[in-house]
């Protein structure tokens, strides 16, 4: 499965050795009925332009220093494989991260800051069909940035920040009917409830919330726990996964949203 390859579980029953169970092989009509659909989903999104942000911005204070955060893109990335194996033609606006995608349905547009992401995002969006918004945006950044390095001075220093453009918040005002907007929560507090509060004012019709109190979720995991609430707040959690099996569970859903 970690080398990309899928497997069909075995059937449950009566075994050879008398004990019932799993271990039979799967029956011979789901085994080309999985082979069947493997191969259909491969064409699934073959009509559908998808806009994706992924990793972090970092905020320029000086030449030498920056505001960031620990977001590694793996999830944008992930999603956009899922998206482009599924036949899709895939935007992928990519904050600064030390990954590669190669695959011909994905075009990457890599930017650096928050400002940057913005006025990418906004200028793709208008020929998404979905746009899943994952990436971890600054929301400020340094009013004032030095042309050259700050020096140190004093026991205290203080940084002036203005906030950053709401890449979110904005394209929700301008889809449209045929759009399908997704966003990302990550929450250390009151997780439901302030994703919620997320999808509604920003208009979005998904939202992925996750949270900092569960292990082996958010930055630095190649794992991740996920929760899906639909703009009809249907909530549908999921188990703890690899990064590239939560791709697939929120592209199934968006799928099965969109009745592709």
């Amino acid at each position: 499965q970690k080398r990309g390859n899928s497997i069909i579980p075995p059937g449950k029953g009566e075994l050879a050795s008398g004990l019932c169970g799993e271990g039979r092989m799967e029956e011979p009509e789901v085994i080309f009925q999985t082979i069947k659909n493997h191969f259909k989903q491969g064409k699934q999104f073959s009509k559908f332009r998808i806009l994706i942000t992924a990793g972090p911005t970092h905020e320029p204070i000086d030449p030498i220093r920056f505001i960031g955060n620990h977001s590694s893109g793996l999830m944008g990335y992930k999603l956009a494989e899922a998206f482009a194996n599924r036949g899709a033609t895939v935007d992928l606006i990519s904050g600064p991260v030390s990954l590669k995608i190669s695959h011909q349905n994905v075009n990457v547009y890599p930017v650096t800051t928050a400002n940057e992401m913005f006025e990418q995002a906004i200028l793709l969006f208008e020929q998404a069909d979905i746009a899943v918004m994952s990436a971890a945006v600054a929301d400020y950044t340094p009013e004032v940035v030095t042309k050259t390095k700050l020096k140190k001075s004093g026991s205290k220093f203080s940084l002036n920040l203005i906030q950053t453009k709401d890449i979110l918040l904005n394209l929700g005002k301008v889809k449209k009917k045929n759009q399908f907007l997704v966003g990302f929560a990550l929450e250390t507090d009151h997780a439901v409830d302030n994703a919620l509060l997320k999808l509604h004012n920003k208009n979005l019709d998904l939202i992925v919330l996750n949270t900092m109190e569960d292990a082996g979720a958010g930055f630095k995991h190649h794992t991740n726990k996920i929760t899906l609430i639909d703009r009809d707040e249907t909530i549908t959690a999921f188990a703890l996964k690899d990064k590239s099996e939560v791709a697939s569970d929120i592209v199934n859903h968006i799928a099965i949203r969109l009745n592709i």
